[in-house]
């Protein structure tokens, strides 16, 4: 599903990673830890090559960073599921608008946007909250929104970079146990977190990156 070979990532020759080899099967879920800095929204973002990188080979589903073409990669995104901690919704637009971009901008057939948008939203416990207005809503519940737009082209694979770093610990709790939910469906799941309460509570593989490596870890030890 996920495959980094010796992957390597500078920054104004500051290596931030350093001929990483990172493996991540279907249906899994991993914990990405790491310091503020390490490189986990790096790594992230070679999954849906924002960032490519300067040696080795990254591979995502059927994508490969070698090969792949400007124009395949909204194909790899539909593929995808991405979640922010900064939830990153349209401010101007209420919630089912917000769910329905994410189709609009994949050219879904108009008759299937709705039931989507509506499946999507009930999938996070948001179905009465369809049409109020971002600014309207908690910020738990406003990440469940996110979730909801991530959730809505059925991806193989859920990135979540912080995805209860501006939560409080009920809304963190909420939204774990939906990242699980998700999980147990088929939903492969990366998510990097400072948050090690959560990854003691909600056990599951963590994988750490440090001093520009990356290695699995016992959750005991964290």
């Amino acid at each position: 599903m996920i495959e980094l070979r010796n992957v390597t990532v500078s920054f104004e020759d500051q290596r931030v990673l350093n001929h990483v080899d990172f493996f991540m099967s279907q249906n899994e879920f991993v914990y990405l830890v790491g310091q503020t800095g390490a490189g986990k929204s790096s790594l992230m973002r070679l999954l849906y090559f924002d960032l490519f990188p300067n040696s080795g080979k990254v591979k995502v589903a059927n994508y490969d960073s070698s090969t792949i073409t400007s124009d395949q990669i909204p194909y790899l995104r539909r593929k995808l599921g991405i979640v922010f901690q900064d939830f990153k919704l349209l401010e101007d637009r209420n919630v089912y608008e917000n769910v329905a971009f994410a189709l609009y901008a994949t050219n879904c057939r108009s008759s299937n946007i709705k039931k989507k948008v509506l499946h999507a939203l009930a999938d996070v416990g948001l179905s009465h909250k369809c049409y109020q207005m971002p600014n309207e809503l908690s910020g738990g519940e406003q990440q469940r929104v996110v979730i909801a737009r991530a959730l809505v082209n059925e991806p193989l694979i859920l990135i979540a970079d912080e995805p209860t770093g501006n939560l409080d610990p009920m809304s963190s709790a909420e939204i774990m146990d939906l990242l699980v939910k998700i999980n147990l469906r088929g939903t492969a799941v990366l998510m990097a977190t400072h948050n090690y309460d959560l990854v003691k509570k909600y056990p599951a593989r963590v994988v750490q990156l440090k001093d520009g490596t990356l290695k699995d870890v016992d959750i005991k030890k964290l």
